[in-house]
């Protein structure tokens, strides 16, 4: 049988039963990384991720996501239709095989599939495994073919229920309750995210979500159609729209280099931010890898052999760095890969060596044309860069004087910092508290031994709009660093943060529960994401949570969170009751801040994490920079979920 002859033979013999399935329900972080929210939507990428493999190989344009009324979803495509004939090894329809064993699936075949998504590989037996019911139905070969499991397990064989001229496979599962005890509610708009992601990824696939859950005034359901002609171009444009572009056009390219294809698409703004985001195989590799590496080789090698040709770098007294050819610039790199080796914390992060230098190739083949073609983009740029250079020279003062204050001995800590007397950073606790009036308040009501106080003064700096230098010159953005005992840079990554001598595990941002408590919340997450991402990364970040009212009948007093629990709590007095409303942290004694929000034992703490990058660098940029029709929007958009309970 020829080559091409096997690749378009799909069947039976291209399923391969790696290893049972036994460990799945036992120990189901293993397969999906958790059972909290996170893994909950894995469930849906992982079958989804098996319509965008036939996508890819070509026999698929058309994937439909529904959440249906009873909190199931179904997933369905019209690409081959899984194969339903008898598995020889296993005795039984190679449908069954991919739904009841670990690993099984054509991706192993690599005739079947030359490159395949899923961070996991686990496939949909994982999904049927951690599904209280699974209902998966099969159009091929004119015919519909159905089969249905609990709990992972078949309740009959694969059998025909009628006729059609449709190909494709449809997947309706329902999570199991006891696997995901914190919810099995899905966020449409963390599908939404994810669906769109793939739309650019994967351009001239058509991806539909539907939410039966939800109507319109017109008593449509909740839906969304994603498709991209462009791909990742306009991938580009939708995540940088909230930035003022310096250049004409996104520059993008797509190509095959020792046989791994490479895409890219960047553009140059006016923020001082890099925002790099790669993905291998649809993968989103928070962590880097080999792919990343090669882009910035092959950008910085090619802007500087340009730069250095047009002699703009002749007066400058000191070395232009990779940092300064990455300032303002926004890109995405996505490369697939036949046998990607992820390693990492997380498992994210591409280890084969051989994309990096075919990435670099890549982008240096395509920068060198754009640059030649481009001469006025290519000035703009290189000017970018040395204005980057200046800026950096500059802040590389500001941050060695930072480093000098860290350094010191503990007399060297800021003066407004009250520090704890544990000396164990894991036992340790920092409250960043919104002015000096909550601040001595905070101080009252801490406990000495393991919280520490830091007050800031007013709004601290939008890091969004400022540029390196003007960030770490900043007293009240010094005084974090010195009180949380990190540095930062090294000679790959001027930004770097080294945490080894984090002094506090949690760090928790308090601000007054108003519009301008929430305004400062951001300026100092906006600082976090942008300069201590790795706090977030690691779990250190955490948002309290003061009560909005305080509900008393008599001697009886309750707090509440929301006017839904306000309301509540009175009802439940049955009448007759005094309700006070808390406009900020100044208005609470020292008392009531401990018991409602400092008290680990009742507190209600939320951990800031990013689920999705791409996403929370679209937001940051759009909350904190120029463009106010869009930061409006989503305020008005988001405007109830403004005080969620942890």
């Amino acid at each position: 049988m020829s080559e091409e002859a096997k690749k378009q033979n799909y069947s039976a013999d291209s399923i391969q039963a790696l290893e049972g399935m036994e460990h799945v329900r036992m120990r189901p972080s293993m397969y999906i990384g958790d059972t909290g929210t996170r893994g909950l939507h894995h469930l849906v990428y992982e079958v989804v991720d098996n319509s965008i493999d036939e996508a890819m190989a070509g026999h698929c344009d058309s994937i439909k996501v529904t959440i249906n009324e009873d909190g199931s979803v179904t997933t369905e495509d019209n690409g081959r239709g899984i194969p339903i004939d008898l598995h020889k090894k296993e005795g039984v329809s190679a449908l069954q095989v991919v739904m009841t064993k670990i690993g099984a699936g054509g991706k192993f075949d690599k005739d079947s599939y030359k490159v395949s998504g899923g961070l996991h590989g686990v496939g949909v037996s994982c999904v049927n495994a951690l599904s209280s019911s699974l209902k998966a139905t099969v159009y091929r070969d004119n015919q519909i073919w159905e089969q249905e499991y609990e709990f992972g397990k078949p309740l009959y064989p694969v059998k025909p229920v009628g006729e059609t001229e449709l190909n494709g496979t449809m997947v309706t599962f329902m999570p199991d309750t006891s696997i995901f005890q914190q919810s099995v509610e899905f966020s449409y708009e963390t599908l939404s995210s994810r669906m769109r992601e793939l739309a650019y990824l994967n351009k001239g696939i058509e991806m539909i979500l539907t939410d039966k859950r939800e109507t319109n005034e017109k008593g449509e359901f909740l839906s969304e159609r994603f498709y991209s002609e462009e791909g990742l171009k306009e991938f580009i444009k939708f995540l940088d729209g909230n930035r003022e572009p310096i250049i004409a056009d996104v520059i993008a390219m797509e190509g095959e280099k020792n046989e791994i294809p490479v895409e890219v698409a960047m553009v140059y703004n006016t923020s001082f931010n890099e925002n790099l985001h790669s993905y291998v195989n649809n993968i989103n590799t928070h962590e880097g890898g080999t792919h990343l590496s090669g882009f910035r080789r092959g950008l910085t090698t090619t802007l500087k052999k340009y730069a250095d040709a047009s002699g703009m770098l002749d007066k400058l007294k000191f070395e232009v760095t990779g940092d300064d050819f990455r300032e303002g610039l926004t890109a995405i790199i996505s490369v697939k890969v036949a046998e990607p080796q992820f390693e990492g914390q997380t498992k994210t992060k591409l280890g084969n060596r051989e994309v990096t230098s075919a990435v670099s190739q890549a982008v240096s083949e395509m920068l060198e044309n754009y640059l030649e073609e481009n001469p006025n983009d290519a000035k703009t740029i290189i000017q970018k860069v040395i204005l980057a250079a200046q800026a950096r020279n500059a802040a590389k003062k500001a941050r060695d004087m930072v480093q000098r204050k860290t350094a010191m001995s503990i007399g060297g800590l800021p003066g407004k910092l009250s520090d704890c007397s544990e000396q164990d950073p894991t036992q340790s606790e920092v409250f960043l508290v919104e002015g000096d009036s909550a601040g001595g308040t905070a101080k009252q009501g801490r406990d000495r031994r393991f919280q520490a106080i830091l007050p800031l003064r007013g709004k601290i700096l939008n890091v969004e709009k400022a540029m390196t230098h003007r960030v770490f010159d900043n007293e009240e953005i010094k005084n974090i660093y010195t009180a949380l005992g990190v540095t930062i840079g090294t000679e790959e990554d001027s930004k770097a943060l080294n945490t080894d001598k984090l002094r506090y595990h949690k760090i928790v941002i308090m601000c007054d529960a108003d519009v301008d408590g929430s305004h400062i919340e951001t300026l100092i997450l906006t600082f976090f994401y942008r300069y201590m991402k790795e706090l977030i990364e690691g779990g250190n970040i955490y948002i309290a949570t003061p009560p909005l009212y305080l509900v008393k009948k008599g001697s009886k007093k309750r707090y509440a969170w929301s006017e839904e629990e306000r309301d509540e709590i009175a009802e439940s007095y049955s009448g007759g009751v005094q309700i006070q409303r808390y406009k900020g942290l100044g208005e609470m004694n020292a008392e009531q801040l401990w018991d409602t929000t400092m008290d680990p034992e009742r507190r209600k703490l939320r951990q800031v994490t990013v689920d999705n990058s791409l996403e929370a660098d679209r937001i940051f940029s759009m909350l904190m920079g120029d463009e106010v029709p869009p930061r409006r929007e989503f305020i008005e958009k988001n405007a109830k979920y403004a005080n969620i309970d942890a």
